[in-house]
């Protein structure tokens, strides 16, 4: 049946209200968003505004809203981490089918409850792997599926989250302590271990990783810093994590230059060069990076042993110039490598020359995550417009589970030495 989804909006945080409620305007006669709840209701009249949505259907929290009737076919997810399954379950038993931002939780049990659940209610829950959506991962994922590289014995990955990234968003920001979050292999490179999978068509047999807080913690704080950057800090000239350089400065996303979207819209609704400013003199994110209640990693590396007796490994590092990922899958016939930096893709078959393939020809839109965002969006839609059946970059709730089952198996590998952790006891 073709027909407009009506979606209601539960978190109006930087994926819900920027990344997926503009989604609306993009695709018009496809979805319109009829509810929004969130906590802060400066957003809620924000958002309410810019989609028309009446003050009947707005609410102030997810809670609230899934206690309504239901109000649409759709519910986009967008909360805390450790929010979404109980949110997701009344949602679910109440009969919307989901977007849910991943990860799906911390906690293996609701990851387990939320599969089965969703099995009962007959719903459709779709788990934001966005780079599944992206020109070079769905190109690369054609290659290696077509044998040009033969059978992949060995895949090398990285993660490179950048030094301010990891700075906003794992120090000062909403995932800095795992004690109310998400451990950071969880909470970032969920990604990475569900496109691993999907990419390479494997399973995981069992996980060792390593890594700590090399950084950030008091015990490396340069002399003379101070416990926010603005409040006289003596270190400031050679600190690249100055909240002023970041926030300010930055020629990329700092307010003296213009910019007003994320992450400056984390710090204050609508960012200015003096709404940044004081977000920063009295904010969370004015903290020196050395003296905040950050307790998750700033760098982790994970082996994943397969089942086949392939084995790939991952790492994830803050201390990084740019964001952004790469990969190189080593196969029986040649290899590729992967740079979504430079959005290339180079296949060498063994013996042949080298085939540089530019992905920025493949498609013209590679905003948020690549281009992944809208697309995902946009697939799920249809999906729901014209009852049918996922496609092969659809994540299912049972797909999600095996990254999560990974990065759990990793963070524990860590916090134990490195010990190898087997899968099966995640998944039994």
């Amino acid at each position: 049946m073709n027909k407009k989804i009506k979606v209601a909006l539960a978190g109006l945080g930087s994926r819900g209200k920027d990344t997926y409620a503009p989604t609306a305007k993009l695709f018009p006669d496809k979805m319109e968003i009829v509810a929004i709840a969130d906590i802060d209701p400066a957003k809620v009249a924000d958002v309410a505004k810019e989609y028309q949505i009446p003050a009947d259907k707005c609410f102030s929290s997810a809670e609230e809203l899934i206690a309504q009737e239901k109000l649409a076919d759709v519910m986009f997810i967008t909360t805390q981490d450790k929010q979404h399954v109980g949110q997701a379950i009344p949602a679910l038993k109440k009969g919307y089918d989901l977007l849910l931002e991943k990860p799906i939780s911390p906690n293996l049990d609701e990851c387990r409850e939320i599969v089965r659940v969703a099995n009962e209610c007959h719903r459709r829950v779709i788990v934001c792997h966005v780079l599944r959506y992206t020109p070079i991962y769905s190109t690369l994922k054609g290659i290696l599926d077509s044998g040009r590289i033969g059978d992949v014995v060995s895949v090398m990955s990285i993660e490179n989250v950048g030094y301010w990234h990891q700075a906003h968003s794992f120090v000062r920001g909403n995932w800095r302590n795992s004690n109310t979050t998400s451990p950071m292999i969880l909470q970032k490179c969920c990604h990475d271990m569900d496109l691993l999978l999907w990419l390479t068509g494997k399973t995981c047999e069992s996980v060792s990783s390593f890594g700590s807080t090399y950084l950030f913690k008091p015990e490396k704080a340069p002399e003379g810093a101070a416990h926010r950057c603005m409040d006289g800090c003596k270190a400031k000239d050679n600190c690249p994590y100055d909240a002023e350089k970041i926030y300010l400065k930055n020629k990329r996303i700092g307010a003296e230059h213009g910019h007003t979207e994320w992450p400056l819209d984390v710090l204050t609704l609508h960012p200015t060069v003096e709404s940044v400013t004081e977000a920063i003199k009295t904010g969370p994110y004015g903290r020196c990076v050395y003296f905040c209640d950050n307790n998750v990693v700033d760098h982790q590396v994970v082996n994943m042993n397969m089942t086949d007796g392939s084995t790939i490994s991952h790492t994830m590092c803050g201390f990084t110039g740019t964001g952004s990922r790469y990969a190189k899958f080593m196969g029986t016939k040649g290899e590729i490598l992967a740079d979504m930096t430079e959005n290339t893709i180079k296949v060498t078959e063994f013996g042949q020359d080298t085939e540089t393939i530019d992905v920025s020809k493949l498609a013209t839109d590679f905003s948020g995550h690549g281009g992944g965002d809208n697309r995902m969006v946009e697939e799920f839609m249809d999906m729901l417009i014209h009852d049918s059946a996922p496609t092969v970059r659809t994540t299912s709730l049972d797909q999600s589970v095996e990254s999560h089952y990974c990065a759990l198996a990793a963070e524990e590998s860590r916090v134990n030495g490195g010990k190898v952790v087997s899968l099966d006891k995640y998944r039994n």
